[in-house]
């Protein structure tokens, strides 16, 4: 009939579900960066990509703040929409965009604005902070059962891209497991099992149990991604391995070093074997040790120079407090040796106005390339030793520690056993709120190793959560 819209005749798009959207639209992801609040950028999703990272998550957006149009600066803060930069399909997918929340009316008016700028979206239901409890949201929602199920089912609903959940467990096996099908009849078409209750935060975090999040995996029939425990690729895979899952998220494990999981996404195994079977003096070498661990754990000068170039080559304005805070711990193992570049970093002032394409960020260069030339001398000076010689066993963790040029893992001290369990039930001050990440990374720095096994792998009280906001929104 003339005149009818030829768009008329077009078949809605289907919205795939579960494995279907897993496979066809995330691409099966196994590796993924968690949503962290000013550390998972878009700056920093460009380095994760380059490094292995198959699927990441936006920091966490206030669904309240973002419904409210007239808060513009803030609103690009959290997701600039003007650059077009931000869940770009060409560079920035596979993306998912983070949500926290109690208002389901707001939730979906924010998650509508987004939806077509990322792949799904998803609710915060496991940071553990006091500003997550103050505004009821997070972990703290899960006791409201009948709320979450509002808050799921409505962007299950109404949004034309699949909602998913990141979740803490509970205390007992078979609440974990009801809350999980809980999700999941929801209409959460993944979810992120962070096997740490409410309580384990900070350095209290303690570990993530991988049994529980077995029992989500097994007992769902949509994708399920674990959380917790992972400091070195070999925990990858025995994570993997140990819950059955179909992707390991890693929050700070990543933030420590960016290439976590570089490497990964190649059949490895099979490079190996046909290295031993080559008697090349080059294909030995392409595969020694050292190469290896240079391709696990690179130099983290390098790193942070890549990041910074990463930060000028954008449209898209990086936070200033996100750059520094990635550059503490990106350098980490060598600023507690290097303690003039740990206060110089600690003290640049960076405008909020202007450029970073026109040298905005020097201060920030000049550190990073003096260390690169300290880094390079200590290299120079350990040449002809081999790996096992250079590496060392923390006497008090049993952790291996690489030499402190290149990128490593940290795990956060604990507190004293006598105060462990009343400090967090009675104190409501909620010391990791606003605190300069300067002064936060160099008290880290400063601070003395955890209690764990030899073996590296999963018995270590290894990292704090970081879904938590560190300055309030």
């Amino acid at each position: 009939m003339a005149g009818n819209p030829a768009v008329n005749s077009e078949p809605a798009k289907r919205k795939l579900a579960g494995y279907e959207f897993y496979r066809e639209v995330l691409g099966s992801p196994k590796y993924v960066v968690a949503p962290m609040v000013d550390q998972s950028e878009l700056a920093w999703r460009r380095l994760s990509r380059r490094y292995g990272a198959q699927l990441i998550y936006t920091p966490m957006i206030n669904a309240k703040i973002w419904a409210d149009s007239t808060n513009k600066v803030i609103r690009s803060s959290f997701f600039d929409l003007d650059t077009g930069e931000e869940g770009d399909p060409t560079t920035d997918r596979p993306l998912i965009v983070q949500f926290c929340g109690n208002d389901p009316d707001k939730l979906l008016k924010s998650a509508k604005a987004l939806e077509d700028r990322c792949d799904a979206v998803d609710i915060n239901l496991g940071c553990p902070q006091e500003i997550a409890k103050k505004g009821k949201y997070g972990a703290f929602l899960q006791d409201d059962w009948d709320l979450i199920y509002k808050l799921i089912n409505i962007l299950h609903v109404n949004l034309s891209i699949p909602v998913t959940a990141k979740f803490r467990v509970f205390s007992t096996v078979e609440k974990t497991v009801e809350y999980a099908k809980m999700l999941e009849r929801a209409g959460a078409q993944i979810l992120t099992c962070h096997g740490r209750l409410r309580e384990q935060r900070g350095q209290n975090a303690g570990l993530a149990d991988w049994a529980k999040i077995r029992a989500v995996k097994e007992s769902v029939s949509v994708p399920v991604f674990a959380n917790g425990n992972i400091l070195f690729q070999s925990d990858i895979e025995k994570c993997l391995r140990e819950t059955g899952c179909d992707g390991v998220m890693s929050a700070e494990g990543q933030l420590y070093n960016a290439a976590l999981f570089s490497g990964l996404a190649q059949d490895f195994a099979s490079k190996l074997v046909a290295s031993k079977s080559s008697s090349s003096p080059s294909a030995e070498s392409s595969h020694s040790p050292l190469s290896l661990a240079l391709s696990q754990h690179p130099r983290h000068s390098d790193l942070a120079l890549e990041y910074l170039d990463i930060v000028k080559s954008l449209k898209t304005r990086t936070s200033v407090s996100a750059i520094k805070g990635h550059l503490f711990k990106i350098m980490r193992p060598a600023l507690s040796r290097e303690t003039d570049l740990r206060e110089r970093l600690g003290k640049v002032v960076i405008k909020k106005t202007g450029s970073y394409a026109d040298g905005v960020l020097q201060p920030y260069v000049d550190i990073c390339l003096e260390m690169k030339e300290r880094m390079d001398r200590d290299e120079k000076q350990a040449e002809g030793k081999s790996l096992d010689e250079l590496v060392t066993i923390d006497e008090v963790t049993g952790f291996r520690v690489l030499p402190h040029w290149l990128a490593q893992p940290y795990w956060r001290p604990p507190r004293p056993a006598v105060s462990v369990v009343p400090a967090k039930r009675t104190n409501g001050t909620g010391e990791d709120r606003g605190r300069d990440e300067g002064k936060k990374a160099k008290l880290d720095l400063l601070a003395s190793s955890a209690v764990a096994s030899p073996n590296h792998q999963v018995v270590a009280p290894v990292i704090a959560p970081v879904e938590a906001p560190v300055v309030t929104v």
